[in-house]
């Protein structure tokens, strides 16, 4: 307890840990897809899937932006 308040874990114990077994499943058919469709390693088809989402991101940041420029998280 940490001054007198339990804090609880988001996602602890055996439902996260399936969790991440999911997760890793969904990227891995994500990243074998990918170096399948384009014929390369499966090292290239990782750093291709981390560029897409890195784009992701930086689109959604971007449109966040324009729609609540005064809001920050």
């Amino acid at each position: 307890m940490k001054n007198g308040i339990l804090i609880g874990r988001r996602g602890g114990g055996f439902s996260g840990i399936i969790g991440w077994f999911i997760r890793i499943v969904i990227y891995d058919i994500c990243i074998t897809g990918i170096s399948d469709i384009l014929g390369v390693s499966r090292m290239v088809a990782l750093f291709i899937f981390l560029g897409i989402l890195a784009v992701i991101s930086f689109g959604g940041y971007i449109l966040k932006q324009r729609v609540a420029p005064g809001i920050e998280d």
